[in-house]
């Protein structure tokens, strides 16, 4: 009887765990909409900045408004495709450079994979030149 009972309870819980090993992913969807015309670069940790920022080979400038940052919106693209990259000397990102097609009336929304770095540099970093930024086109790293 005490087997059985066992054997059961067993067999149940089997059941259950598969039952919820199955289930579907969600998806990551934005917190907030994506307003027309706009991208937004959602992390999948938080990134701690500075953010450098290249479109279609022009450096853009990033304005970071708190320390730890979730997003980076981008607004004042103009219509068609876009070559984004990123980099940052404390955070990596995966991909670091995607072609982003911008479409009127709507906006759009990626996901990238950043990771931390943790390493120690001797030494004064030589220093990087202002960017250019392209007339119109405003990025900004939110929390």
């Amino acid at each position: 009887m005490m087997g059985s009972l066992s054997r059961a309870a067993f067999a149940g819980c089997l059941i259950l765990a598969a039952g919820l090993a199955c289930g579907k992913p969600k998806a990551i969807k934005p917190s907030k909409p994506v307003p027309p015309g706009a991208v937004m670069l959602q992390f999948t940790k938080k990134v701690d900045g500075p953010v450098d920022l290249t479109i279609n080979g022009m450096r853009i400038p990033v304005q970071q408004s708190s320390k730890r940052c979730k997003r980076l919106t981008i607004t004042g693209l103009p219509a068609g495709k876009h070559r984004v990259v990123l980099l940052s000397p404390l955070d990596a990102f995966g991909p670091d450079q995607l072609d982003v097609e911008i479409t009127p009336g709507k906006g759009s929304f990626h996901v990238l994979y950043s990771q931390q770095f943790k390493a120690v540099l001797y030494g004064k970093p030589e220093p990087t030149p202002t960017a250019e930024g392209i007339p119109g086109v405003v990025a900004r790293l939110e929390p």
